[in-house]
C-alpha cells in the first residue's frame, strides 16, 4: 500500500516536472523568440540609428554650409545696406545740387530777362539818341546856312560853331582868341539883337562883334520891350556877330530871335 502511494506521488511529481520543464521550454522557446525578435529590432534600430546619425552627420554639414552662406549673405547684405545709404546719401546730395541749380538757373534766368529789358532800353535810348542826334545835325545844319547868310551879308566869316551838349554851352575853338575891347570903337551902353537862336545847345547869336567892342567873357542883358528877361554870356567873337551862352537855362525859352541886347557895366 504505501510502495503505490509513493509510485502514484513519484508519477505525480514526474508528470508535474515534466509539465514544468515543458512549460519551460515552452516559455524558453517565446522568450528566445522574443529575444530573436528584439534583437531583429536592435538591430534594424541601429541600421536606423546608424543612418540617422549619417543623416545627422550631413545635415550638420548642410547647416555648416547654410550657416557660412547665412554668413556670406548676412556680409553682403550689410555691404549692399551701406552701399543702398551710401547711394542714398548721394542721392540726396545730387537732388540738392539739382535744386541749387535750378534755383541758379532761374536766378539767371531772371538775370538774362534784365539784361534783356536793360538791353532793350538801351537800344530804345540809342534810337532816340541816334534821332535826337539827327535832329540836332539837322538844326546844326540849318544854324550854320543861317550864319553863313549872315556872314554873307556882313562880309564877315563867325566860324564854326562847336557845341558840347552835355554842358549846354558854346564852346570856343582851340584857335579862337580873345580880341580886346580896344581894337573896335567902346560904347557906353552897347547895343545889338539876336540873330540866331539855339534852344537844343543853349545859345544865341548876337549881331555885334569885335568891331563894336565886344570881347569874350562880355554879360549882356536881353530886353523885350523895356523889360529884362536875363543875362548872356559872350563866349566866342568875331568881327561883326558873337556867340553867347546863357546864364540861365530858362532862358531859352523865354528869349527870342530879334530881342534887343544892351551890354552890362562892369
Amino acid at each position: 500500500m504505501g510502495s503505490k502511494v509513493k509510485a502514484i506521488v513519484l508519477i505525480i511529481l514526474i508528470v508535474i516536472s515534466l509539465a514544468i520543464a515543458g512549460g519551460g521550454f515552452y516559455l524558453y522557446q517565446q522568450e528566445h523568440t522574443r529575444n530573436i525578435n528584439l534583437q531583429a529590432s536592435l538591430d534594424d534600430l541601429t541600421v536606423k540609428q546608424k543612418l540617422t546619425q549619417a543623416k545627422l552627420l550631413e545635415a550638420q554639414k548642410s547647416l555648416s554650409i547654410i550657416e557660412s552662406k547665412l554668413k556670406d549673405a548676412t556680409s553682403q547684405i550689410d555691404t549692399l545696406t551701406n552701399q543702398l545709404q551710401q547711394e542714398k546719401v548721394s542721392k540726396e546730395e545730387a537732388l540738392s545740387r539739382i535744386e541749387q541749380i535750378r534755383a541758379d538757373l532761374d536766378r539767371q534766368k531772371e538775370s538774362r530777362s534784365d539784361l534783356e529789358n536793360k538791353l532793350s532800353k538801351v537800344q530804345d535810348d540809342l534810337r532816340a539818341a541816334q534821332g535826337k542826334l539827327t535832329k540836332m545835325e539837322a538844326e546844326k545844319e540849318t544854324l550854320e546856312a543861317k550864319i553863313k547868310a549872315f556872314e554873307s551879308k556882313s562880309n564877315v566869316e563867325l566860324g564854326k560853331i562847336v557845341v558840347n551838349p552835355e554842358t549846354s554851352s558854346v564852346n570856343s575853338s582851340a584857335t579862337a582868341q580873345v580880341v580886346n575891347a580896344t581894337q573896335g570903337p567902346a560904347a557906353k551902353d552897347l547895343e545889338g539883337k539876336v540873330l540866331v537862336l539855339n534852344k537844343e545847345y543853349n545859345f544865341v547869336v548876337i549881331d555885334i562883334g569885335s568891331k563894336n567892342g565886344v570881347v569874350v567873357n562880355d554879360v549882356f542883358s536881353v530886353y523885350q520891350g523895356n523889360k529884362i528877361v536875363g543875362d548872356i554870356k559872350i563866349e566866342k567873337v568875331q568881327e561883326t556877330m558873337s556867340a553867347a551862352g546863357f546864364t540861365a537855362d530858362k532862358l531859352k525859352n523865354i528869349v527870342k530871335e530879334g530881342d534887343r541886347v544892351v551890354k552890362k557895366n562892369k
